[in-house]
């Protein structure tokens, strides 16, 4: 990741970068709803489109909670059609009552927002009964100028991507909470139906099957006999080298593309043997690569 500054970021204010509370708003078509994935990935609890009125009692319920409830971000933008204009005092009342607050302010140019409306062909909310576009982002703009001048972050997204965006968003609200790319590894029986959680699925029944040996039978992967079968297979050592090799090509691709979290799902017949034991030994690999891994087994007490 670059420490070079990013310019689509403008500084307003000298607010902590790891608020209690952050309010999200801006243009139509700018990145909020994508600020809002990447903030509940960091740990916020997210409300979208809040009426401005509600805002108090959700943070007295939240203080109400004995901690339970940590950071919270709410949207508000122009679709609180009602309230929307009581927003900037009602932003100054909460700083003045020592809660911290940050807005942030997200905007394109009009040129990219104009591109963004007519790839979704949506209407845009206040572009009216015959208006265009353009002419609903000009009313847009005037109806947040208040909060614009309010905010401490602006951020203009017109040269970035959802993934980029999702990214900047993370880096800059992150803090301690963990945005760290993390894998699933589920083992599973075919006979009980495919996973549908799962990215990506290996069939690992060109293995030897430890339900035919006997005193093997009514063991399952995660028992050192069982382990100590399926690994000595030498298809078996060969696979998960094949698979290593390929989980530190792809991983970070998929990483790179903005995903936060992986499932692949390795299979046998039952889900009780060979697919238990693989997923233990490659978890264990690919922890040994700094990974966050977790391993689940789905069938194995069927």
């Amino acid at each position: 990741m670059s420490d070079e500054p990013d310019h689509s970021i403008i500084e307003q204010s000298d607010a902590e970068h790891d608020p209690h509370v952050v309010i999200i708003t801006g243009l139509s078509g700018s990145g909020k709803s994508t600020a809002v994935n990447a903030l509940e990935d960091c740990g916020f609890f997210c409300i979208d489109n809040l009426p401005v009125p509600l805002l108090p009692k959700v943070l007295e319920l939240a203080e109400s909670g004995g901690g339970r409830v940590g950071s919270l971000a709410f949207v508000i933008d122009t679709r609180e059609r009602m309230f929307l204009d009581d927003a900037a005092e009602m932003v100054g009342e909460l700083r003045d009552g020592d809660v911290q607050l940050q807005v942030l302010f997200f905007e394109a140019d009009d040129e990219e927002l104009v591109r963004r409306y007519s790839e979704t062909r949506r209407r845009h909310p206040m572009a009216g009964e015959d208006g265009t576009v353009r002419e609903g982002i000009k009313r847009e703009r005037a109806r947040l100028q208040d909060l614009r001048e309010l905010a401490d972050v602006l951020i203009d997204t017109s040269e970035h991507t959802v993934h980029t965006l999702k990214k900047l968003v993370q880096r800059r609200y992150a803090g301690d909470r963990s945005s760290q790319f993390s894998i699933t590894l589920l083992s599973f029986g075919f006979k009980h139906g495919l996973p549908a959680e799962c990215d990506l699925v290996f069939d690992l029944r060109f293995l030897t099957n430890p339900y035919f040996v006997e005193g093997l039978r009514e063991k399952d992967g995660r028992d050192q006999e069982i382990q100590e079968y399926v690994l000595a297979q030498p298809e078996a050592g060969k696979f998960i080298s094949l698979f290593q090799e390929m989980a530190e090509f792809v991983l970070p691709q998929y990483e790179k593309e903005g995903k936060s979290y992986l499932t692949i799902g390795f299979g046998c017949t039952g889900g009780h043997h060979r697919s238990v034991s693989m997923s233990e030994a490659i978890a264990t690999r690919l922890r040994g690569r700094n990974w966050d891994v977790q391993v689940r087994h789905r069938d194995v007490e069927k």
